[in-house]
């Protein structure tokens, strides 16, 4: 059971930081300058074979 409470512990610390760091750099990266040209192409990719 020493090991379950390590990892435990481990996730609910260090998990958390890191999944906030990813939301965070997602976030930054959706919304970086020179980003809505590659999105708006992207949202037109089911339109193009009409």
């Amino acid at each position: 059971m020493e090991t379950y409470s390590t990892l435990r512990l481990l996730a609910d610390s260090w998990g958390l930081l890191a999944m906030t760091a990813f939301f965070i750099g997602a976030v930054i990266f959706a919304f970086r300058p020179g980003s809505r040209a590659i999105a708006d192409d992207a949202a037109q990719i089911p339109f193009k074979d009409d």
